[in-house]
C-alpha cells in the first residue's frame, strides 16, 4: 500500500504471458462475466499488472492506447471492493484525462462487473454537478472522473476521500500534456497515504517520473510498450503535397480507399469545421462515397453532442470522423481502419497516439500522413521517435496515380467544359420591349433625379 514518500524506481518487468484468464486466479463471478464478454486469452498488459495489483503493490505500467489497459486496472479493483452496505463512501478513484474516456471507463466498468452490483459514479465536466452530487450521497464504490471535476467535488466536500484505497492514473502522459498536474497532486494529496496507486502512460517522460517518485511506493514497472511503438499491423505511409492540393488529394485517397471506417486529425477546431463541411458536400458527388455519413468532434463542441457522436462512431453510423487530438488519446473503437492525419501534428508523442486509433487488439490499419514541403523535418522527427521510415505513397505529388472516381468525375467535368467551349455562341436575341427604370417613389420625394 501507500505511504506519500520518495522511492526508488524498480527496473522495469518483461510483459508476462498467460494463456488463459484461468491462470491470474480469479474469482468465480469475474470469470464468468469475462466469458460472457468473450475474452478469452489476457493481453500482455492484463497479464502483467492483475498479479500484482491483486497483492495490492503500487504499478506503473507503460502500455499504448488499445492494448486493454481498462481491464488491467479495473478487474482487481473489482475483485477486491467491499459491498455498498458495508462502505458507502467511494473506495477507488481513476482519473483520466477527457470525458469521453470517462465515458467510455465506466461503460466497460460496468460490462465486467456483470453478475454483481456495483456503484459507479462519473465525474466529469459537460455533466450536471447536483446530479453528480446526489449520486455521491446516495452512495458509490468507484468514482471515475477527470481531475478538475473531481478536485472541485473534493474542494465542496462532496466527495469523501477518507475510504479510498487505490487511486488509478490513466493516461497519465495525456492528463500532465493538457494542464492536470496542481489537480492531479492536490487529489494525490486529499487522498489516504495508506492506499495502493497505479499509474498507466504511454510514455515516461520526465514528468511522470517525477510524478512516480513522489507518489509511488516501491512500484512494479511493467514495460509493455515495445522499442518499436508502431505494432506490425499497422501500415504507415506519407504523402508530399502543396497546401493547396491538401483537400483534392484526400478527396481521391478516399475514393481510392473506401475505408471502413477513418478519423482525420486536424491541428485547428475551425480548419475542423471547414473540412468537415467541404468533405460533406464534395463526398456527395462520388457513388462509392455518396451515402457514407461524415461527422466531426472538438473541444469547442457541447458534451451532449460529443457523446451523440462517439456513439454514432462506435456504432458504424459515423463511417469519417474529422476531429482534433480530443479523441488522441484513450478512445477505443476497434472498427476505425484508417487514420489520415490531414495536418501533421507538432508533437511526435500525438503522432503515436493519433496512429493508434487503428489496428486496435490486433486488427489491421492503416495510417496516412500528408507532408508540405517545409513539414519535411517533423517527419523526420517522428520517424526517429517511432524508429520506422514511413513508406512514400504513389498519390503523392510527382508519383504514380492510380485512376479513381475523383479523377473520372474531374475529366468528365473538364471534358464538358472542353465542349461547351467549342460550341458556337448562339447571337443574342432583342427584345420586342426594352426594359425601362420604374420610378422610385422614395427617391421623387427626396427631389433625386430619375
Amino acid at each position: 500500500m501507500q505511504s506519500e514518500s520518495k522511492s526508488n524506481q524498480a527496473e522495469p518487468r518483461a510483459p508476462s504471458e498467460a494463456s488463459s484468464f484461468k491462470e491470474l486466479d480469479l474469482s468465480p463471478v469475474m470469470m464468468r462475466a469475462l466469458e460472457r464478454l468473450g475474452y478469452e486469452t489476457p493481453s500482455p498488459i492484463q497479464a502483467s499488472v492483475i498479479p500484482p495489483a491483486l497483492d495490492g503493490h503500487d504499478i506503473l505500467g507503460q502500455a499504448r492506447t488499445g492494448t486493454g489497459k481498462t481491464a488491467a486496472f479495473s478487474i482487481p479493483i473489482l475483485e477486491m471492493l467491499d459491498p455498498l452496505s458495508e462502505c458507502r463512501n467511494p473506495q477507488a478513484l481513476i482519473l483520466v484525462p477527457t470525458r469521453e474516456l470517462a465515458e467510455q471507463v465506466f461503460q466497460e466498468i460496468e460490462r465486467l462487473a456483470q453478475g454483481c452490483k456495483t456503484a459507479i459514479t462519473v465525474l466529469a465536466g459537460g455533466k450536471h454537478m447536483r446530479r453528480q452530487m446526489a449520486q455521491l450521497e446516495e452512495g458509490t464504490q468507484i468514482v471515475v472522473g477527470t481531475p478538475g471535476r473531481v478536485y472541485d467535488h473534493i474542494q465542496r466536500r462532496t466527495f469523501k476521500t477518507q475510504d479510498l484505497w487505490c487511486v488509478v492514473l490513466d493516461e497519465a502522459d495525456r492528463m500532465l500534456d493538457i494542464g492536470f498536474r496542481p489537480a492531479i497532486e492536490q487529489i494525490l494529496r486529499a487522498c489516504p497515504k495508506d492506499r495502493q496507486t497505479m499509474l498507466l502512460s504511454a510514455t515516461l517522460a520526465d514528468d511522470i517520473q517525477r510524478l512516480t517518485k513522489r507518489y509511488l511506493v516501491e512500484p512494479v514497472h511493467i514495460n509493455c510498450s515495445s522499442k518499436q511503438v508502431s505494432v506490425e499491423s499497422i501500415e504507415q505511409r506519407y504523402l508530399s503535397i502543396k497546401q493547396k492540393d491538401k483537400f483534392p488529394l484526400l478527396v481521391k485517397l478516399l475514393c481510392r480507399e473506401e475505408p471502413e471506417q477513418a478519423i482525420i486529425f486536424c491541428r485547428t477546431k475551425r480548419g475542423t469545421d471547414r473540412l468537415h463541411l467541404s468533405l460533406q458536400k464534395e463526398l456527395a458527388k462520388y457513388p462509392n462515397l455518396a451515402g457514407v455519413r461524415v461527422d466531426c468532434i472538438h473541444g469547442d463542441m457541447n458534451q451532449r453532442d460529443r457523446d451523440r457522436v462517439f456513439s454514432d462512431l462506435r456504432n458504424g453510423k459515423v463511417r469519417i470522423l474529422v476531429a482534433t487530438d480530443v479523441v488522441g488519446r484513450g478512445i477505443d473503437v476497434s472498427t476505425v481502419s484508417h487514420i489520415i492525419n490531414y495536418d501533421i501534428p507538432l508533437d511526435c508523442d500525438d503522432y503515436v497516439h493519433r496512429v493508434g486509433r487503428t489496428g486496435r487488439m490486433g486488427r489491421e490499419g492503416i495510417a496516412f500522413t500528408f507532408v508540405t514541403a517545409d513539414e519535411g523535418s517533423q517527419l523526420t522527427s517522428i520517424e526517429l521517435n517511432i524508429n520506422l521510415l514511413l513508406m512514400r505513397d504513389e498519390l503523392s505529388e510527382g508519383g504514380a496515380t492510380i485512376p479513381t472516381a475523383y479523377d473520372t468525375m474531374r475529366a468528365e467535368e473538364a471534358l464538358a467544359k472542353e465542349t461547351s467551349a467549342n460550341e458556337p455562341e448562339q447571337p443574342r436575341k432583342k427584345r420586342l420591349f426594352p426594359m425601362k427604370r420604374k420610378a422610385n417613389p422614395r427617391l421623387a420625394k427626396v427631389g433625386a433625379k430619375r
